[in-house]
């Protein structure tokens, strides 16, 4: 009998490294879309640990060149300890992000295991942006724009030594893909310190297929892949919901491609999902995008030990099923939310139709100016909850 694979959802409500408010709500908004279900459709045994707690977002100016670095430590080390417990015991941790100055988080504490393990670290970093500024260059002092320099020692050491060990990984380590925005001092640094990064144009030029054939050569039955998925690593006319989108970015089928092709290596053991906006979303649809996405990625994961070659026949019923072969490759752009080979739509239970409505709600409480949604996770889940038992007519 194969063996049941087991995730953990952490959710980790904060935007205190962004620069625009509202990522807090992203672990909702994912599980609004459906993310526990999805997964525990396919086999997976699904745990969620909720939300974790931290400080609120202050919104302050930067001081010495960071904004919240207090709050971005704290929120970082409760992420980094959750997810060290989980992968310790066994099971494979999902975060539920929040702004992206999470992943330092939550690769430190990958990164510690795997020295345990004496297993191989590497990272993928699905994004639109490098992430590799310091104080020194930086023009914004938003942390979410430093998680891979501190990641790779440079950095205050609240964060470059939260796990004790200062580079957390190494350079070499990280592989980044979708990049098309760098500042110009930035981009000396990633120069500088030889960080494998596949921008835009050598997408472009080389197709994704190769990208990511090179993102992953040389990995092993010993090499612990972590993917860091920022969700503006997609184009922002398929995925809006993000607060730092940038034109010309991945498309729906080589989004698809991306997460088949490392299903098929069978070695992801960690995933963050970040940088999801649900005030800047349409009907939520960036994060049910995500979710389909996530599907994919987890999709050879959970068949490993089947004889059966699930992710290769998904891509082909996938490609059958889209081919639109008079149009350009970036203007194919399938609806999410339609299931890919029933042309049918999704159907919403009731249940997260209202979640989705109070979800909106209190997006719109935030952009009005409220400084907290307490309780936001609870009250849109016991909402769904009496909504559905009444459609019952328990």
């Amino acid at each position: 009998m194969a063996h049941q694979p087991a995730v953990t959802l952490i959710g980790v409500p904060t935007d205190i490294g962004a620069g625009h408010r509202g990522a807090r709500l992203g672990p909702e908004a994912l599980r609004v879309a459906g993310l526990p279900e999805a997964l525990e459709a396919r086999g997976v045994d699904v745990r969620d640990l909720g939300n974790l707690d931290g400080p609120r977002n202050p919104w302050t100016a930067p001081v010495q060149g960071y904004r919240h670095l207090d709050e971005v430590v704290a929120w970082n080390h409760a992420l980094m300890e959750a997810s060290y417990a989980e992968l310790q015991a066994g099971r494979m941790p999902i975060m539920l992000g929040g702004d992206h100055c999470l992943g330092i988080g939550s690769i430190t504490a990958v990164a510690r295991w795997c020295r345990e393990q004496g297993k191989d670290l590497r990272v993928l970093w699905l994004d639109a942006h490098s992430d590799f500024n310091t104080s020194d260059v930086t023009p914004s002092g938003n942390i979410h724009g430093m998680p891979v320099a501190c990641l790779c020692g440079l950095g205050p050491d609240a964060l470059t030594k939260l796990g004790g060990t200062s580079p957390a990984i190494k350079p070499s380590q990280m592989h980044q893909i979708g990049i098309r925005s760098v500042d110009p001092e930035e981009k000396r640094l990633i120069k500088t310190h030889r960080v494998d990064v596949y921008d835009m144009r050598y997408i472009d030029e080389n197709g994704m297929k190769r990208t990511v054939e090179a993102a992953l050569a040389g990995i092993d039955e010993n090499t612990h892949l972590h993917v860091s998925f920022d969700v503006d690593f997609l184009d922002p006319s398929i995925a809006p919901g993000v607060g730092t989108t940038v034109p010309g970015g991945v498309n729906y089928r080589e989004a698809q491609l991306v997460m088949e092709m490392i299903a098929d290596s069978g070695r992801m053991g960690s995933l963050d999902i970040v940088e999801l906006n649900p005030l800047l979303d349409n009907h939520n649809s960036t994060a049910e995008l995500a979710v389909d996405l996530v599907e994919s990625l987890l999709n050879g994961w959970t068949n490993r030990s089947h004889a059966l070659h699930a992710p290769a026949a998904r891509l082909h019923l996938t490609r059958q099923c889209w081919l639109r072969t008079s149009l350009p490759p970036r203007s194919l752009q399938p609806n999410p939310v339609i299931e890919r080979c029933s042309g049918k739509p999704k159907e919403k239970p009731m249940k997260r139709v209202v979640a989705l409505m109070l979800l909106s709600m209190f997006s719109v409480a935030l952009l009005a100016g409220c400084n907290t949604v307490a309780g936001a996770g609870k009250d849109v889940q016991k909402a769904g909850e009496k909504v559905e038992d009444a459609a019952k007519g328990n």
